[in-house]
């Protein structure tokens, strides 16, 4: 069954586990391409050797393939906490889509098949994942765990949130951005994915929950999910069309011609002032296009993992 197939079921996802793990092992696949290479087929059962550790769990079988040192890993050893947190809010499902292809997702479905990814992967490793769904309510927390159950009601919930047609659900990130933070006592690795598109604009709150994240020495990494082509550079033609605040339902009338370059010189500086906020506070931006490989998500994932432990 192709992609595009199980991507259409029901206007939407319904095997999405298949569609990560066929996502997961294409980026493997390329990998050899990458300064991962040779840590593909491997990648589940060993780490990066560090100068100072131990030689006796070096593997030199993968050492006379890489020319890179690689300790085993085993069951005992300290796996890693990742929590994934998911903004659900109306703005997250443009644009509006009824069937979705692995080329043609919006920025619900692609930050559900990047969780799910992400949760293979985890999966594989034996790492503890948690997951938080937010809207303007807050829709789902999972603590971290490992089990095979665990991991199904996750991808369960991930797949729901893609099908389902949130009306004007407004967003207050900050406000569950606390909640959640408040959730998470052992040290983890957070990624949130949003659109960073908020019905009360206030950057000072909407860092400061972003900061509260980071405590008791969590590492944050924020996706800042978005579709270029329609947001960044609003590839509209030159007719006449409302457009409308999905979570607000407020709307205006233009052309979109009379506001293009203002629009995308804003646009371009929201960017940017995010950029260095996260850079000023320590927390990874990663802009995430929504007509793009996954590859900078995975890629993302196994730079900051390395780091974390």
């Amino acid at each position: 069954m192709t992609i595009q197939n199980e991507l259409n079921k029901a206007g939407g996802f319904k095997n999405l586990e298949h569609l990560a793990k066929q996502v997961v092992e294409g980026f493997i696949s390329g990998m050899h391409k990458s300064p991962f290479h040779g840590f593909s087929a491997e990648f589940a059962e060993h780490k990066i050797y560090n100068q100072g550790e131990s030689t006796r769990h070096i593997d030199w079988k993968l050492f006379a393939k890489t020319d890179k040192l690689y300790t085993k890993r085993y069951d005992d050893e300290t796996n890693l906490r990742c929590h994934i947190i998911l903004d659900n809010s109306s703005s997250m499902h443009y644009p509006k889509m009824e069937n979705f292809s692995i080329d043609q997702l919006n920025k619900i479905g692609f930050s559900a098949l990047a969780a799910a990814a992400l949760m293979h992967i985890l999966k594989k490793q034996r790492d503890a994942v948690g997951l938080s769904i937010y809207s303007d309510a807050y829709d789902f927390y999972s603590p971290e765990k490992g089990s095979e159950r665990h991991h199904q009601m996750l991808i369960h919930q991930l797949e729901q949130a893609v099908i389902s047609k949130p009306v004007n659900k407004q967003t207050e990130t900050y406000a569950y951005l606390h909640e959640i933070a408040e959730k998470i006592h052992r040290r983890s690795l957070i990624f949130v994915f949003t659109d960073m598109f908020q019905t009360t604009t206030d950057e000072v709150k909407l860092f400061e929950a972003l900061r509260h994240l980071k405590h008791n020495k969590h590492e944050v990494v924020l996706f800042h999910v978005y579709d270029k082509n329609k947001e960044m550079t609003f590839d509209f033609n030159n007719k006449p069309k409302k457009f409308i605040d999905i979570e607000t339902g407020e709307h205006i009338n233009l052309y979109a011609d009379h506001v293009k370059d203002n629009y995308e010189k804003e646009v371009v500086n929201y960017f940017n002032e995010l950029k260095m906020k996260c850079l000023q506070y320590k927390i990874k931006y990663v802009d995430a296009d929504v007509n793009q490989s996954f590859d900078k998500i995975l890629t993302t994932y196994m730079v900051e993992r390395q780091k974390f432990i």
